[in-house]
């Protein structure tokens, strides 16, 4: 499926290809809060890196986030590459080099009508500030960071994988 999408001064818009268009995942890490500003979560969806088709790369700009775990003594420089409209400051996609074959579009930067997700995956909640309503369902999961199950196995449990 070929999914579409800008940032809000549509200075930037690009198109990919993925197998897995619902948005089911909420991550609650205060990077995702901090970058997406949308309630108290981001969803990002995994789609095909070599479809990516980019239009106002001029306005791009790309920020990798410190980040420290609490049992870290130190921050590292995360390898995510969280790219965004230099503009408006729309967030748009992450790469992240350790997984080359996969862009994962911001479900908030997305143009085209997505499937609603049977289920949520409530993640990083370890992280999740009191002021943010944890508004799970009685099918969906939490938890504290990340879950054993891929974006991919998730749409294939669900049979909701698409060509």
């Amino acid at each position: 499926m070929k999914i579409e999408g800008s940032c809000h001064c549509r200075g930037v818009r690009f198109s990919v290809e993925t197998q897995h268009p619902s948005p089911f995942m909420r991550c609650y890490c205060s990077v995702c809060r901090k970058t997406q500003g949308g309630g108290g979560y981001a969803i990002n969806l995994s789609g095909d890196a070599r479809s990516l088709k980019v239009r106002g790369k001029q306005h791009l700009k790309v920020y990798r986030a410190r980040i420290q775990n609490p049992e870290d003594a130190r921050a590292r420089k995360s390898t995510g590459q969280r790219n965004f409209c230099g503009r408006c400051g729309s967030a748009l996609w992450l790469y992240d080099p350790t997984w080359p074959e996969l862009i994962h579009p911001f479900a908030s930067a997305i143009d085209t009508p997505l499937p609603e997700a049977p289920e949520l995956v409530h993640i990083m909640l370890e992280f999740k500030p009191d002021w943010v309503p944890l508004q799970a369902g009685k099918k969906d999961k939490k938890f504290p960071r990340y879950p054993k199950e891929s974006i991919a196995e998730w749409h294939q449990r669900h049979g909701a994988e698409v060509e």
